[in-house]
Formats: structure tokens, sequence, C-alpha cells
């Protein structure tokens, strides 16, 4: 895929809004090498303050973060700023979590692991094309397998700790994580 730059002139400003430190940062250099000029955050709260002191154009969520969720950050950037380009990236990926993020203002929505070319598309996608959402539903066993993951996310990886959460027995955990993720 050909890269995709933002037109020559002055740089438009790209919000990046992430808590994995290296991986904005790996994004935050690859989007500057394609002509924005980037500024990133780390969590909800700083990212709307670093919003409110540069208008960005464009902006690039992580949908899970500690604090406020990356949908609180699109609803409050959207109002800010409505014109804004607004990309959600997630390890999560939903059908509902992607129409939510539409709902309150993203303009696109993509999973984790995103290439910089794919999110650079993203931004410059015309308003009016429609975000790719497979029509077909995900499925039971798919829908369980992103549940454990995002609650063994949310207890730092501790099977033991994941599985009282689930209420579930550990072994039966353990089985289900050796498996490899549902196809949808």
């Amino acid at each position: 895929m050909n890269s995709v730059a933002p037109a020559a002139g002055v740089a438009p400003t790209l919000l990046i809004v992430d808590d994995d430190a290296v991986f904005r940062d790996v994004l935050a250099r690859a989007m500057a090498k394609r002509g924005y000029a980037v500024v990133t955050a780390a969590d909800t709260a700083s990212g709307l303050d670093v919003a409110a002191a540069t208008d960005p154009a464009y902006a690039i969520v992580d949908l899970k973060m500690p604090g406020a969720s990356g949908l609180a950050f699109v609803e409050a950037l959207h109002r800010r700023v409505p014109s804004a380009r607004i990309v959600v990236l997630t390890g999560y990926a939903s059908i509902a979590t992607a129409v939510e993020a539409v709902k309150l203002g993203a303009t696109d929505y993509l999973a984790k692991p995103a290439a910089p070319d794919e999110v650079a598309a993203a931004l410059n996608r015309a308003a009016d094309s429609t975000i790719d959402i497979d029509a077909q539903p995900a499925s039971v066993d798919r829908l369980e397998w992103e549940h454990i993951q995002r609650v063994l996310a949310e207890h730092g990886g501790n099977v033991s700790a994941t599985a009282r959460a689930l209420h579930m027995h550990r072994r039966t955990l353990q089985r289900k994580l050796a498996k490899r993720p549902v196809k949808r």
C-alpha cells in the first residue's frame, strides 16, 4: 500500500493518544515521516489538555487506556474540533465498539496491529466513505475469546486472578488461553 500523506504546505497537527509508550513513539515517528506535526499523550486527560492547546486536525486514539476510555476522548475532541479526523485503534476490536466510536465522532476504526500506511490511509479517507465493518457478527466463541483477553489484560496477565474474575476454574481458562484466536 502506498503511503498517504497530507497536502503540501503547513504540516497538519496529528494527536496520538495511547498508553503504550513504545507503540506511541514508533507511530509518532512514522507519521512525522509522512508529513504530520505530531503531538502525543499517554491518556485521555492529558490528551484533552494537548488537544486544547493544539486543536489537532487529526487524531489517533487507543480505545482502552487507564482512566477514561478512548471513546470519552473521541466524544470530547469531536465536540471541540468537529472537523478533526479521528481514527480509533484497538486491540479489542468489535462491531459494537466500532459503531459506538463512529456515533461519538470517529471517522475510522482499525484493529491493532495496524501498519503506519494503513493508519495514514484511514486518516485521509474521504469523509463520505464507509467504514468496513463485517456484516457477519462475531461468533460466540470469538466474543468469548475477546472477553477473556480483555479481562486477562485488566489483570496484568495474571491467569489466576483472571479465572477468579471470570468465575472459571484456572485450568479451564488455561486450556482456553492455549488455543489460537477463534476466527470471526
